[in-house]
């Protein structure tokens, strides 16, 4: 049974704002918050664990587990608390998965990115790592929040599929040694060679900012970095575009 709350400053309403503004109110509660219904029907379907689903009337909204909290708001109170300019019908929110590091990586490519801090990049990112089947994600610092709603909402669900960390360098380059993948790093030095000479089906591809590329730290413990080819007219790709360009190499190479 749905509950009709009209007020913005009911306590549900206050915690859905929150989440969706701050990073360390989402830490600090362990939930996240979604948007829109077709978002929605993506996070029952790979089995998000749903805590309360806030919508206004006529919004077709799937069929939810058992013990989902269910409110039903006026237009003006969704505007409120939507972090959209123009509200999709419905919010809810989630328990935020374990983010504990794997003792160990058992897949053969991996996806890692370091101060990409734009949500919507990362976010389209975690996408193209799905579908491109990547084994997992790496946030290591300086990149935006995964639970940011624009990077949910960016993602089209694939955070719910794709397995994503955060963690240090160190803590990466010991998993990749560990599991004897190599760190394969983007760079547009003239001397790194060409992503068409490099095997990129087994390794943890690293990619960084537009702006500044991958630290000097980040490139010392590459084995290879990689260039990806373009017009003369073009000095740089962001992180998005380079990372599917990338993870598109190893893919289209797996057998």
């Amino acid at each position: 049974m749905a509950e009709h709350i009209t007020s913005r400053a009911n306590p549900l309403m206050v915690r859905v704002r929150k989440l969706g503004a701050s990073r360390s109110f989402r830490r600090e509660t362990g939930e996240f918050l979604g948007d829109g219904v077709k978002l929605l029907e993506e996070a029952v379907r790979w089995g998000a664990d749903l805590t309360a689903v806030v919508y206004t009337a006529g919004a077709a909204l799937p069929e939810l587990p058992a013990g989902v909290r269910l409110a039903e708001v006026p237009e003006d109170v969704m505007k409120s608390i939507s972090p959209m300019e123009a509200p999709q019908g419905a919010l809810f929110t989630a328990r935020c998965p374990g983010g504990a590091l794997p003792k160990a990586l058992s897949g053969r490519r991996y996806l890692a990115l370091e101060g990409v801090q734009d949500p919507g990049n990362v976010g389209t990112i975690v996408r193209t790592a799905d579908a491109f089947e990547a084994d997992g994600v790496f946030l290591l610092p300086g990149c935006a929040d995964l639970w940011n709603p624009k990077t949910v909402r960016s993602s089209m669900g694939a955070v719910f599929r794709l397995p994503a960390w955060n963690c240090s360098l160190e803590e990466l380059h010991a998993l990749a040694e560990e599991a004897g993948l190599p760190l394969a790093g983007s760079a547009l030095r003239e001397d790194t060679p060409d992503i068409r000479e490099a095997d990129l089906r087994r390794a943890v591809i690293l990619v960084g900012s537009e702006g500044r590329g991958l630290s000097g730290a980040a490139l010392a413990l590459c084995a290879q970095t990689v260039r990806i080819p373009m017009g003369p007219r073009c000095e740089s790709l962001n992180a998005a575009a380079a990372a599917a360009v990338l993870l598109w190499e190893g893919y289209r190479r797996t057998g």
